[in-house]
């Protein structure tokens, strides 16, 4: 059946050219077209800039083009976002220029105090999403390591070929607020993130030592943390492998400023300023927007939803027994293992069979395998959310920034058929997403789990990635990727890259 009205048929357009299908009628499902959840965060992005407003949500729970057409709201608007109302060139920030954040006085001038150049270099200042306030925790509790420290090492091939690499991301420092950014506590009343007008990459040269440059490197006890309080929260250690006859960098980034989506953007405006070729970067999207849109929900409206799911659970899902969260995943042993062809597209036709997607039946298989260590068939995990559906705007997919959210999942699997299971979890994935940006803290809360004990210790995080992106980007001309790092606190984690 043909789209019927103005907004049916704009939908049905914008669905040809994500989905590349020539036609689309009213009782097509998104999903089984092909669609999933990063496209269906494209589909917004595309729709409001149609006057369309809507989210991920909606595209789950309405997954057909005439009831996701009636679930939009034609001509509506996001929430506005109060303007910054520090001035360039301030020296004197008062609390009434803070218009995401509430600060006294006496607290601006201890934070003015902890960055170069005072107030004259404070662009603005807002607080944490829920997960930054999450990390900064694990940060300040995690002693001498942090467990969230994204690091890559590369070789170069001349060290003038290293220095153009740097002021590259200089470059790309110097367009995104959330590279300037630091983070503060003492003595406020809540953390907070500060936007600096300018933030220098601080890149330390330091002797190899050994046979093994790029081992000794990779070790080097100067690169196990970060000063969250100096910005950027990127550092660079340099190594001159000289019986190897070239030049190694170790970049630090620390996960509270960045997230998967963020780096693979990262690394292609370094290119784009490597070849000269910057006229066609879109503008940077500003972190402060997707902040306050953030934050825009109640606490009273996800502590309803986590009470639902979660009041009765009194006993945490915890294979293996491993309780400790504390840790910084140094001896956490990981696999990396290629899906072969054939099992890879059996998930996605039987995901298209189901009307789901291949993220809700990977998380229907991890249920299962936790259901089988933990002997129960009701189990929570986490899932971390992309974040960028609900609160990003009509730029949402081309901003830095941790997005991203971590948030428990709980699926009874007790006499379920294979199809009733995955629509179950498909439909609790999609009643997640509308609290993407709730605290972790606040969801346990809502469980008979008293803290310090963790609800869960496993998390599933399915990323869809373009090949050519981040890691998997071609080489470039002198430049080697060597070896790369990417850790959490949990003991147990699934990470699935899913190529499409």
């Amino acid at each position: 059946e043909a789209p019927q009205g103005e907004v049916e048929c704009t939908l049905a357009r914008i669905w040809s050219e994500l989905l590349q299908v020539q036609r689309v009628g009213r009782n097509d499902n998104f999903f089984e077209l092909g669609g999933h959840s990063l496209l269906a965060v494209s589909l917004i992005e595309r729709l409001r800039r149609e006057g369309l407003d809507g989210g991920v949500d909606a595209v789950f729970a309405t997954p057909t083009l005439a009831g996701l057409a009636s679930a939009l709201d034609d001509g509506a608007e996001l929430a506005a976002v109060p303007a910054n109302g520090i001035p360039a060139g301030c020296t004197d920030i008062t609390p009434a220029m803070l218009t995401l954040v509430t600060l006294q006085p006496a607290e601006i001038d201890a934070l003015v105090l902890g960055v170069p150049g005072g107030a004259a270099n404070v662009q603005d200042v807002y607080p944490l999403t829920p997960l930054q306030q999450g990390m900064l925790f694990h940060h300040l509790m995690a002693g001498e390591h942090d467990p969230y420290l994204l690091r890559e090492l590369y070789a170069f091939d001349s060290r003038e070929r290293l220095d153009a690499y740097l002021g590259a991301m200089q470059a790309v420092i110097d367009r995104h607020d959330i590279l300037r950014t630091s983070l503060h506590w003492e003595g406020l009343r809540e953390p907070v993130q500060a936007v600096w007008r300018e933030a220098r990459l601080q890149a330390e040269t330091v002797a190899a030592g050994t046979a093994d440059a790029a081992e000794a490197l990779w070790h080097h006890p100067r690169q196990r943390r970060i000063d969250l309080r100096q910005a950027p929260l990127l550092r660079a250690c340099i190594a001159h492998d000289e019986p190897g006859g070239r030049w190694l960098l170790l970049l630090s980034l620390h996960h509270v400023v960045a997230d998967h989506e963020g780096l693979d953007l990262l690394q292609r405006e370094v290119r784009a300023h490597l070849a000269g070729d910057t006229g066609g970067l879109p503008p940077a999207a500003p972190f402060r927007d997707f902040v306050a849109r953030a934050r825009s929900t109640p606490d009273s409206v996800h502590e309803s939803f986590f009470s639902d799911m979660l009041g009765d659970v009194d006993e945490p899902t915890l294979p293996y027994g491993l309780a400790d969260m504390q840790g910084d995943g140094d001896d956490v042993v990981q696999a990396v293992v290629a899906l072969q062809p054939g099992l890879a597209a059996g998930l996605q036709d039987a995901a298209r069979t189901f009307g789901v997607t291949p993220a809700s039946l990977c998380h229907l298989a991890f249920a299962q395998v936790l259901a089988r260590l933990c002997r129960r068939d009701d189990v929570v995990f986490g899932t971390v959310l992309f974040g960028r559906g609900q609160s990003g705007g009509a730029d949402a997919g081309r901003g830095l920034g941790l997005c991203l959210n971590t948030l428990p999942l709980r699926l009874p699997l007790d006499a379920l058929s294979a199809r009733d299971a995955a629509r179950l979890t498909h439909t609790r994935l999609a009643a997640l997403l509308t609290h993407e940006h709730a605290s972790l803290a606040l969801a346990q809360r809502c469980s008979r789990i008293a803290a310090p004990a963790p609800l869960f210790n496993a998390i599933l995080n399915y990323r869809h990635s373009e090949r050519g992106q981040g890691a998997t980007l071609p080489p470039l001309p002198g430049i080697e990727v060597l070896r790369w790092q990417e850790r959490t606190n949990y003991p147990i984690g699934l990470c699935v890259d899913d190529f499409g």
